[in-house]
């Protein structure tokens, strides 16, 4: 059998209740026996048992967390930050794939799995701004990712316009001129490559020059045959680009191998910039420089801006919904940095 409270009271020579006061860390306890008792605690062994604790609240100790893609590197590292920030909370973090499929994103929006969570952390690609203002009452829910929305929910993106127009500015600064952009989409112009568009075309004007629309290579999807099929399309012209800023890291690894069938050099002969910093930009022959989200900082918001609503007592007014952008910045490595010898 486990230990309890009270071999954990009659090791330390207290009350079960001044355990239970230590365990859930109240403040009106003396640091003497708070020792006492946590001494105790380690050399017995104790684990409170979170899901008693939480049911003595009513609620289930559970948030979840759906994805449009498990299998995305970036998605996969964003879950892990966020399976480790809900875990400082003393959550269980139950993960949703929706494939990035409308009809999915709807279902976990609209309370599938309401009974069993106390939150959820959504992040989608599809969703429209319609679906979550016809969200009927249920958990808390908070939006994460790059998708805008004019919805009363909390939501924690990076400042896409801001962090295109770092990278495409930077591939300005080394001389680059003709830079083509990888990955646009002809969807909703609230979706998140359309705000990365936005971001080359700003950059592209602040430095005096014409974007060249002929340069935009939209893609059927993120990953890496995406990138390299619209890379293989730009060689084919005759005024091929010199640089390239992708939609995200995938799409840039994508278009650097077919750099490579071609014969060409990365960056010598063009220069590549990609976005989201997924740990497969670091170990590639050639390096990716890339915008690197801070996703620690935006799992750890998500989580706690969760926490706060799942938390709030009856009657307290909850905060007004917000926008937070957490950091981001750009890693200069190898594809646009020339090697020397």
């Amino acid at each position: 059998m486990g230990v309890s409270l009270k071999d954990v009271a009659l090791r330390a020579g207290v009350s079960v209740k001044t355990v239970s006061n230590v365990v859930n860390d109240y403040p009106h306890v003396t640091p003497g026996t708070r020792r006492r008792v946590q001494q105790a605690i380690d050399e017995l062994g104790y684990r409170p048992n979170l899901t008693a604790r939480h049911l003595r609240k009513g609620r289930t100790g559970i948030i979840t967390l759906a994805v449009p893609e498990l299998g995305n590197p970036y998605f996969a590292e964003v879950a892990g930050a966020v399976i480790d920030a809900a875990a400082r909370h003393e959550l269980t973090v139950l993960l949703d794939h929706t494939a990035g499929l409308r009809e999915k994103e709807v279902l976990v929006s609209q309370g599938f799995r309401s009974h069993v969570i106390d939150g959820l952390i959504l992040s989608p690609i599809r969703l429209e701004s319609e679906d979550l203002l016809s969200r009927p009452e249920g958990p808390p829910m908070v939006l994460l990712g790059e998708r805008e929305y004019d919805a009363p929910y909390d939501h924690i993106m990076i400042d896409n316009v801001g962090a295109a127009r770092s990278a495409v500015r930077h591939l300005l600064d080394i001389g680059r001129r003709r830079i083509a952009f990888l990955g646009a989409r002809r969807e909703s112009a609230r979706q998140p490559a359309h705000l990365r568009l936005r971001g080359w075309r700003e950059a592209i004007t602040g430095a005096g020059l014409a974007p060249d629309e002929s340069m935009v290579a939209a893609t059927e999807g993120y990953d890496r045959a995406d990138g390299a099929a619209a890379m293989a399309a730009l060689l084919d012209r005759e005024d091929r680009p010199d640089a390239v800023f992708a939609y995200n890291d995938l799409i840039a690894l994508g278009a650097m191998r077919t750099l490579v069938e071609r014969g060409l050099r990365v960056p010598e002969d063009i220069a590549v910039v990609g976005f989201d910093d997924i740990e497969e930009s670091r170990f590639g022959m050639v390096s990716l420089t890339t915008v690197a989200p801070d996703k620690g900082a935006l799992a750890q918001l998500a989580v706690d801006c969760l926490v706060e609503r799942i938390t709030i007592a009856g009657g307290t007014e909850p905060p007004s919904p917000r926008r937070i952008l957490p950091g981001y910045r750009l890693i200069v490595r190898e594809s646009t940095s020339v090697r020397r010898s």
